[in-house]
């Protein structure tokens, strides 16, 4: 595989394409948005078979993580075996996400000695029309809230592989996509005024995502996650958005319970793989 735009932040043009092509065949996104972001801000780098059959987003380190995909019209001709062959040669530990959990990636993984070690769930319900948004409520202010934000966010997500270790330059990417709206990212602040939770929505091709969602670990208990989701999707209902998407750890039983008492339910599964060796 050859390495592009390693050293810069650009996406290759040829990218967008294949995921738009691996998205219509398999019904979802290829690449998270994480992953996505950090390529742009060169925290990630692109790796490619030198015939364009396919690409890998790649995160280095111990263990390392990384995402692939093959076109769909060049599938069946080993691939994506021989992507991921390279990469666990270069790196044993690797961590390797499956979006879809789609038969084949199930098999390859199999194939390789890979074992899944976290399953995400994205869940999805429709918007109800008429919901109130609760009191105490406000818009995020960029460059005003950021470090009560992120102070918040490092608390909420302290167990987190990812979400946790947010800092000031992944914050400023986040805000810096084409969806962001500073109304969209919801926060929630006690009578005292100190930021309690938080509501981060995406809205994207007519489907509201809860970006993500976190409660102040001290206030747990106390339904703020409830009082979060019900702002979440009074702001998806304002902005006439009819389907409501979220993702889940599957293991996150208080979260998963919250969630589909408000009526999500199961749209699709991503696994993440680890060598058994």
């Amino acid at each position: 595989m050859r390495a592009d735009g390693v050293s810069s932040p650009a996406v290759p043009g040829w990218l967008g394409p294949l995921i738009e092509r691996a998205r219509q065949a398999d019904g979802q996104p290829p690449f998270s948005d994480q992953a996505l972001v950090e390529l742009r801000s060169g925290t990630r780098e692109i790796l490619a078979p030198a015939d364009g059959s396919g690409a890998a987003i790649l995160l280095r380190g111990d263990p390392g993580e990384a995402e692939l995909i093959v076109d769909p019209a060049l599938r069946g001709r080993g691939t994506g075996g021989r992507m991921l062959a390279q990469l666990l040669d270069e790196n044993p530990r690797l961590l390797l996400w499956a979006h879809g959990d789609h038969p084949a990636a199930r098999a390859l993984a199999e194939r390789h000695g890979l074992e899944p070690v976290r399953t995400l769930l994205q869940l999805r319900a429709e918007v109800p029309a008429g919901t109130g948004m609760p009191e105490g409520v406000t818009a995020f202010r960029p460059g005003v809230d950021d470090a009560d934000w992120l102070a918040l966010n490092a608390r909420a997500f302290a167990s987190h592989p990812e979400q946790g270790s947010l800092a000031q330059d992944d914050l400023d990417a986040r805000t810096a996509e084409d969806w962001f709206d500073a109304g969209d990212f919801l926060l929630l602040r006690d009578e005292a005024g100190a930021l309690v939770g938080y509501s981060w929505m995406k809205i994207a091709d007519g489907l509201g995502e809860f970006y993500v969602v976190g409660v102040d670990p001290g206030r747990q208990g106390e339904g703020l996650g409830r009082r979060l989701v019900t702002a979440g999707l009074a702001r998806l209902a304002e902005r006439g958005i009819r389907t409501s998407a979220l993702y889940v750890e599957a293991d996150n039983g208080p979260a998963v319970r919250l969630y589909r008492s408000f009526g999500f339910a199961d749209h699709t599964v991503d696994v993440q793989y680890s060598s058994a060796r």
